[in-house]
Order: C-alpha cells, then structure tokens, then sequence
C-alpha cells in the first residue's frame, strides 16, 4: 500500500485530494478490464494444460517443460510493483497500451520459436506484458468509471477470472484437434488488439507527473518483484523437485524469503517507501486479504482437483475435461452481473457468507465420490460452485475497495496480482501435496488388506482369471501375474479416488474458516 505519510508518495503524486479521472465512455473502459483479466488469467491456464504438447514441439524433456509455466507467471509477479509505480506516474492507460503491444508481439513470436531457451525468454517477456493487466485493472474500474458503475465493474472483472480458468481445458482441446498447439498463443492476438483499441478509446489520458518521475522506490520494487517471484517458482517447482530434498527449491525459498524481509525492513525505514505497512492493521483489511487467499484455494476444489480425478481415475483425455469445467464457465454470463447488481442494494458480508456456504455445501456433495464418478456426477457440485466462488470473489474484492483512499486503490491492484499469483500457488502446493500423501496413506492402508490367501483375494483374482483376461486365451501363469497387476491398479484407483475425496474434505474445512473470518468482519468505513 502507498504511505501517506508527511512526505509519502501521496503527497508527491498529488493524487489524494485531486478528483478522479472518470471516462467519457464507461462501458468500453469495463470491456477493457474485462478482457484484461480474461487474458491474463487465460493465458497461464491454457499453456498448463497444453505443456505436454508445447514441449513436444520444442523437444524438452519432463523436468524442462515444468519450466514453461514457472516463467510466464514469475514474470508476471516481478511486474506487479513496477506496474503500480507506472500507472500512478505515466497513467494507467500508458502503461496498459505499452503492456498489451509487448505481451501481443511475444505471443506472436513463440509459436515460431523452436528452441527451449528463446522459448522460454520470449515466454518471460510475454509475463511482464501481461504482468500490467490484473495490477491496474481495479484501479481502472475504480478510478475512471462512476461511482454507481463499481459493483458491476468488479463484477465483471471477477466474472472473467472465473471465466478464463474454467473454459481453458475446451479451448486447447479445440486448438489441437483444428489448428495446433501454436494457437494456444496466436488466439491471445485478436484479444490482445481488442484490449489495445478498449484502452485507448475506454480509459483517459492522464497527464505524465514529470517531478516525481525519477523519485521512485526502486529498492522497495525490486525487493518485493524479486522475493515474490522466487517464493513463486519454488511452489510451482517445489512438489516436482520434493522440496526440502531439492537443492534448488531450498535455495528459491531463502532467496525468496530474505528479499521480503529486506522488503518489509526498507518498507519500515523508508519514508518514502511505495507500501505502508501500517495500512495492514487497518480495520478488516488483514483478514480480507486472508479470504483472497482463501478463495484463491477453493477455486481449486474445481478447476484442479476435479480435472485430476477425471484424467487419473477416470480416465479421460485432457480435452474431455473441459466438457465438466464449462459448467463452472459459462453460467458465469449471468452470475456475474446478477451478482454486481445486488451488491447496490445488500452488503457484500451477507453476500460473501451465502457465497461460501455455497461452496461449503458443493464441498460436501463432491467428496462423497467413488470411482465409478463420471462428469455428469459432478454437475450439482459445480453449479453451486460456479455461483458461490463468483458471489464470493466480486464481494470480497468490492468491500475491499471500499476501505482504500484513491491512491491506495491503484496498489490494491498489486496485492490482488499477489493473492492470485502466489496465494494461488501456495494453495496448488497445498492441495497437491495433500492429495500426494492422502494417497499414499490409502494406498498403504488398502494395501494391508490385501493379503496372500485371503479368500476375498482369492476370489477377486479369480474373477480376473475367468473374466476380460481368459476370453483372451492368455495362458494362467501370465493370467495370474496380470490378474496381480489389474488388482494392483484396483487398489491404486481407490486410493486416489479417497485422496480426492480428502481434499473436497480440506476445501470444505477452509470453507467453514471464511465463514468464521467473514463473520468477524467490521463494516466498511463510509
């Protein structure tokens, strides 16, 4: 958060007291946020689901391709500080032209790179382009449409980032069985010359603050771009490389780890430090930005955990999940300005409490899964959870806003890039690592209960000898070992089907937390 103090960076920027800048044509400006968050938040999901046939192309082995991703979202972290200093000096609308021109030539270019490490440079400099989107589109929202325009505006905004993450999967399905994987990038090209043409003719111009421009707190942006992005590589890499066991991830965590607090020692020491760390014991502001975090974890209940009991258990093709992810997607058309629009008439604790119960009870009803589970099963638990999260997410960040001054409400934009980025990759880490040891423990626990002469064994292995395996005239000693296998794989599936019911077990539990941190929330200052 910017410091207000006596010689802060409010007072330098002489944002405090000037009246907001407010667009002569809104509606384009919320198109315009629109399509950044859309792209943004779609861009990452669409290169995780089509690393395997990215890296194909590019020959990169398993443990290079993980790479991939890390670099477009640590670029996108580093960004973030430097990209609320940009927008209160040079203007949003400067500093979102100059990003959509650099991430569109980059997403233009890597489809035409066939090397790993241009790849993955070109791929950097895509993530710093989009790196401006999500930090200055709140700002946007809040700064140039009018006052009775917020709700829908951050609903809307809220609306896309569901929207992006959940119709992922459908697209690059589509893209490789039409066009290829190079489309998972050419696709942002169109969108990214929408988003220019929205913010140019959408948001303001803003007159350059030529006194302050070499007065900023570089020290400060670099400590926090630097720790932030190497605290997020070492989660997106940590459950890959097994953590403590990896001399890499220990190494990104302390690096990481030292930055911030040379970050937060300077933020303390420096008067005119670009974040006020008084403002986090504001009032309600330490436990709303605890409830991005956990909403960025339940967002995972389903766009992770059931993408993975469909393609590991089930046994579906990448492209198929998507099918089951559009129910979360498409009905966000209608939640999200339905939602906007009630947030005028009813406070946004009652609607974020009715949300998480929302999930609390989709939670519930996805964790009584067994194996035989197809997309349809799901279908109940998703509809509540594409409401839920979407009342949640547009509340959360709406009765956030209320509490910031104007300049505070630009930085806000950093904090959300954060609680996106890294709070949702520390949830990723969480789940996963969950998921990994819940399974195991299954696996170990049914395993005990699969003994040599036991008569349920016998009979099982039987069933195998008599049935898929003998119409086949495999001979019975290779009848036996394969039949061993099928059971094997039996014992595999069940315990990864427990494990996934464990962690709809573990989004619930988070579920009831909020509940309990939203019901201690104060009202917002008027």
């Amino acid at each position: 958060m910017v410091r207000a103090g006596k010689h802060g960076l409010m007072d330098m920027l002489h944002l405090s007291d000037g009246p907001r800048v407010e667009s002569t044509r809104p509606w384009i400006g919320i198109l315009a946020v629109i399509l950044a968050a859309f792209i943004s938040t779609l861009s990452s999901r669409l290169t995780n689901f089509g690393v395997a046939d990215i890296s194909g192309a590019l020959g990169a082995s398993f443990d290079e391709r993980a790479w991939i991703t890390t670099s477009f979202s640590a670029a996108q972290m580093l960004m973030g500080p430097l990209a609320v200093w940009l927008g209160m000096v040079f203007g949003p609308r400067r500093v979102l032209l100059a990003g959509s021109i650099t991430f569109g030539f980059a997403e233009l270019l890597l489809p035409m790179c066939r090397e790993l490490d241009g790849f993955l440079a070109l791929h950097f400099v895509a993530g710093l382009g989009s790196g401006t989107f999500v930090p200055l589109a709140i700002g946007v929202v809040v700064r140039n449409l009018p006052r009775n325009l917020w709700p829908l505006g951050i609903s809307v905004y809220a609306m896309n980032l569901e929207l992006s993450l959940n119709i992922a999967a459908t697209l690059e399905g589509w893209h490789l069985d039409h066009g290829g994987w190079q489309w998972i990038f050419w696709q942002n090209l169109p969108l990214t010359l929408a988003l220019i043409a929205c913010v140019y003719f959408g948001i303001p111009r803003e007159p350059i603050k030529q006194d302050v421009k070499g007065k900023g707190d570089y020290w400060g942006m670099a400590f926090a771009g630097l720790g932030f992005a190497l605290l997020y590589a070492a989660l997106d890499q940590g459950n890959r490389l097994d953590w403590a066991s990896s001399g890499l991830v220990v190494g990104l965590l302390l690096g990481g780890g030292l930055l911030i607090a040379a970050f937060t020692v300077h933020g303390y020491r420096n008067p005119n430090a670009f974040i006020d760390f008084g403002f986090l014991i504001q009032r309600n502001i330490l436990p709303l930005l605890l409830l991005l975090i956990i909403a960025r974890l339940l967002v995972l209940s389903s766009n992770f955990i059931v993408p993975q009991f469909l393609t590991q258990v089930a046994g579906f093709r990448p492209q198929q999940v998507g099918q089951i992810l559009l129910w979360v997607a498409l009905p966000q058309f209608l939640i999200g300005p339905c939602v906007g629009i009630v947030l005028r008439y009813i406070d946004a604790r009652i609607l974020m409490a009715v949300g998480m119960s929302l999930i609390l009870i989709a939670c519930l009803v996805a964790s009584e899964l067994t194996s035989a589970w197809s997309e349809s099963d799901f279908i109940p638990s998703m509809l509540l959870q594409a409401v839920g999260q979407t009342m949640v997410l547009t509340s959360l960040i709406y009765y956030t806003v209320r509490h910031l001054n104007p300049v505070l409400v630009i930085t806000f934009g950093a904090v959300i890039q954060t609680a996106r980025l890294l709070g949702g990759e520390l949830a990723s880490a969480l789940v996963q690592s969950y998921a990994r040891i819940s399974t195991q423990i299954h696996s170990n626990l049914l395993g005990a209960h699969v003994m040599t002469g036991d008569a349920s064994v016998i009979e099982r292995l039987s069933g195998f000898s008599h049935g898929p395996l003998a119409r086949f005239g495999v001979t019975d000693t290779s009848n036996s070992v394969r039949g061993v296998g099928m059971l094997a794989n039996q014992v595999r599936e069940q315990a990864q089907t427990l494990a996934y019911s464990d962690a709809f077990l573990l989004a619930a539990a988070t579920a009831v937390i909020g509940i309990a941190i939203i019901a201690m929330l104060r009202s917002a200052p008027s």
